[in-house]
């Protein structure tokens, strides 16, 4: 059973592009877990470093979770608030600290106190703040807009970012004391296509979130649709995938979502026109799927035999009977091509392509099994 994390209220979005659920089942995600739980009981800041949508908030909520700490966990999107505003919001004003100022508040570390601060784009924060967080961290004090008298902070601060850091550093946008004191305790949470075995479990979850809602019974996947999930690059990640799901949902016929109600085709962006690379080979994946996929519904016999003959065969042909081309093109060695043309009486016995007898050659080699294959001796 693998596990997930979402919000205490999913359906609140102070963050409109954040991920809402995170699911551990790929191994690179039980890994994170792993890491995020060894982490979550010190009282080291935590440095999450991930794309949009991919769950950095819901990693933070998991460290304060784990950690132990009476306080609350507080949220801050350091994007969201003018350079003029930051400060009062972080560390709190005294009355007539500035226009508008009617009375005193205080920041979001105070508000925190006891607990855990989680620090969001922390990259977008101005270079004036930067000095300003880096002297909190190292005194455990605040000191109000508009006031002299520091406060104390027991406040555990961790940071997430989609930039990096150590190039803003070089370029002069970040500084690098203040980067090094939050670099302690580093959690790296890589793209949802990074990590593909979350992709289904993260999809059967948005379907029963929304399928409530939508008044709908038990929804399944067809094949087609599962194998589209996995073989799509989610440049969006998290987020992504719930508003492909949703959507989803909406359009499907007979509680089956099939693979042209994912829309995944339409998706892809183009850059400059040209499409990325790495959806070409998708798409190349899941026309290769999609006909294995017919074949596995036509129940046909020996299939694997005559997909290995078949792929044998026409690269072959397209290498112009050339062995040393045709072996290059397939990845394996020449002596195993040899072996599988003899298998598939595409090679004269005792012949070979410089006219050199074969009969070293008495083995049985499968391709599926790699470079690496066990040989069977014929004898």
């Amino acid at each position: 059973m693998h596990k997930i994390l979402t919000f205490p209220d999913s359906q609140a979005s102070p963050l409109s592009i954040r991920a809402k659920a995170l699911v551990f089942q790929d191994p690179v995600s039980l890994d994170i877990l792993n890491t995020t739980e060894l982490i979550a009981p010190s009282e080291a800041t935590v440095l999450i470093i991930g794309d949009t949508g991919t769950g950095k908030e819901l990693i933070a909520r998991h460290v304060h979770n784990q950690s132990g700490r009476s306080g609350p966990f507080v949220a801050v999107n350091c994007g969201a608030f003018s350079e003029t505003l930051i400060e009062a919001e972080l560390f709190g004003h005294e009355a007539g600290a500035f226009t508008g100022a009617q009375g005193q508040r205080a920041g979001w570390f105070e508000a925190a106190q006891h607990g855990t601060l989680f620090l969001d784009e922390i990259g977008d924060l101005p270079l004036a703040m930067q000095v300003k967080l880096l002297r909190v961290l190292q005194e455990r004090q605040v000191v109000r807009l508009g006031s002299r008298k520091p406060i104390d902070i027991d406040v555990r601060l961790v940071a997430a970012t989609n930039v990096d850091l150590v190039s803003a550093v070089e370029a002069g946008h970040f500084r690098a004391d203040l980067y090094y004191r939050l670099n302690i305790a580093t959690i790296k949470l890589p793209p949802l296509r990074e990590r593909p075995g979350d992709i289904l479990p993260l999809a059967r979850h948005f379907v029963d979130s929304y399928r409530a809602k939508l008044h709908l019974g038990p929804v399944e996947f067809s094949s087609n649709a599962r194998q589209a999930l996995i073989s799509y690059i989610w440049p969006g990640n998290i987020r992504e995938l719930e508003n492909v799901i949703h959507y989803a949902l909406i359009v499907c016929r007979e509680n089956v979502i099939r693979s042209a109600d994912l829309r995944l085709n339409e998706r892809v962006p183009v850059l400059g026109g040209v499409r990325p690379a790495s959806a070409a080979d998708d798409d190349n994946e899941c026309r290769l799927s999609r006909a294995f996929q017919e074949m596995f519904d036509e129940n046909r016999e020996a299939l694997f035999e005559q997909v290995e003959e078949t792929l044998v065969r026409l690269a072959f042909e397209h290498c112009d009977n050339n062995q040393v081309r045709t072996a290059r093109l397939l990845g394996i060695s020449r002596n195993i091509l040899r072996a599988q043309l003899k298998r598939f009486g595409l090679l004269a016995p005792g012949k070979g392509e410089d006219g050199a007898g074969d009969d070293a050659i008495g083995s049985v080699v499968r391709i599926g099994e790699g470079r690496n294959a066990q040989v069977e001796q014929l004898g």
